[in-house]
């Protein structure tokens, strides 16, 4: 029996195969529906968009938002309240998207491009130079569908990563 289990955890590791993520395909309708607009609009993302936002995410966003926290200021996290409660709301993917092109502060007021890594401030974060509107857009979905996916954990802080 022990040598079925080495034999099959060492084709997962031969293929690169991982033992403990949720692949995009298993996902369900249900999962991948998010909000478009703050008018209520939803929409569902496909698994290619759904590959594709985490794939985005992990190379231009975890170093800062790993877990869906950020560690600028850890009382501003990437969970359905912070970005709810943001002006304005960051909880649906237009306003996401429009964040991520430009930046404002957490109560709207001022715009932090020069800080936060931003399509307008691409000179400056090079990984943002080469991003589209459909990358943009994936991204904003990767975020939306994580609390479906880990639950509490995602923006939850040091408690979980």
């Amino acid at each position: 029996m022990l040598a079925k289990i080495i034999s099959l955890l060492s084709i997962f590791v031969l293929f690169g195969l991982p033992l403990n993520s949720i692949n995009a395909l298993e996902l369900d309708e249900y999962t991948r529906t998010v909000q478009l607009k703050q008018d209520g609009q939803t929409v569902i993302l496909t698994p290619e968009q759904v590959k594709r936002g985490k794939r985005l995410f992990n190379n231009v966003c975890a170093q800062c938002h790993n877990g869906g926290v950020t560690k600028t200021n850890p009382n501003v996290g990437l969970d359905p309240e912070s970005l709810s409660l943001a002006t304005p709301s960051r909880n649906n993917l237009i306003s996401l998207v429009d964040y991520m092109k430009d930046p404002l502060s957490y109560d709207g007021e001022s715009s932090i491009a020069e800080l936060h890594p931003s399509i307008k401030s691409a000179e400056s974060f090079p990984k943002m130079r080469n991003l589209t509107d459909d990358d943009l857009f994936a991204i904003a979905g990767h975020i939306l569908i994580q609390p479906k996916i880990a639950s509490e954990k995602w923006g939850g802080g040091k408690i979980y990563y």
